[in-house]
């Protein structure tokens, strides 16, 4: 079984990356998806959430506004801090957890789609690391189209991370996505060849 790792700046298209190597026949752990169930699901950290940021980050039927939440948290980086200590030991513990269960399994490969890799220091737990690029520019356009951000939300989230460059240093393969997705997933299919002759 190999783990390997997808790596990106909010914007960057790594998602779509993940949904190409699953149609390929990969298994998916998302950050995303564990970080969603965390937030809304444990009610634990949903009242250690309610008492940081207050009540506004709920909905009318007291379900979290991720959106709501989101706009608070990234609006600075002390905001930003308090989430992440609220949520991440929750977060990258499931996601552990995870990669410890599918390294029993195989063979196959395992994609970890996840943006904070690098900053949870997570790549020592996987075999290889992709990191997914793409231009301020195209990442801001993204953000706005498909999720909904204004500008300035856009950008806030684009500056609370980490720069492509620092990720550069713990990546094993780059992809480059600043064209349509036909160009990106003939890059992911080459990649994916490459992987999977690793393993033969």
């Amino acid at each position: 079984m190999k783990i390997i790792g997808i790596t990106g700046g909010i914007g960057s298209g790594k998602t779509e990356v993940a949904k190409v190597f699953k149609k390929s026949g990969a298994k998916i752990i998302s950050g995303d998806e564990i970080g969603k169930e965390v937030v809304e699901r444990n009610r634990f950290v949903l009242k250690k959430l309610v008492k940081m940021f207050g009540e506004g980050i709920l909905s009318s039927n007291k379900e979290l506004n991720r959106r709501k939440l989101g706009g608070i948290a990234f609006s600075s980086i002390e905001n930003r801090d308090k989430l992440n200590t609220i949520v991440h030991p929750y977060l990258l513990s499931n996601l552990k957890k995870q990669i410890k269960a599918h390294r029993k399994k195989g063979p196959g490969i395992v994609i970890v789609d996840a943006a904070l890799i690098i900053e949870w220091g997570l790549q020592k737990e996987l075999d290889y690391l992709i990191l997914v690029e793409s231009s301020f520019q195209n990442r801001i356009k993204r953000l706005k189209e498909y999720s909904g951000y204004s500008q300035k939300e856009a950008i806030n989230r684009i500056k609370a991370q980490i720069k492509d460059r620092t990720r550069r240093e713990y990546a094993d393969y780059v992809i480059r996505n600043d064209k349509d997705l036909k160009e990106l997933k003939r890059k992911v299919l080459f990649l994916w060849e490459r992987l999977i002759s690793k393993m033969v």
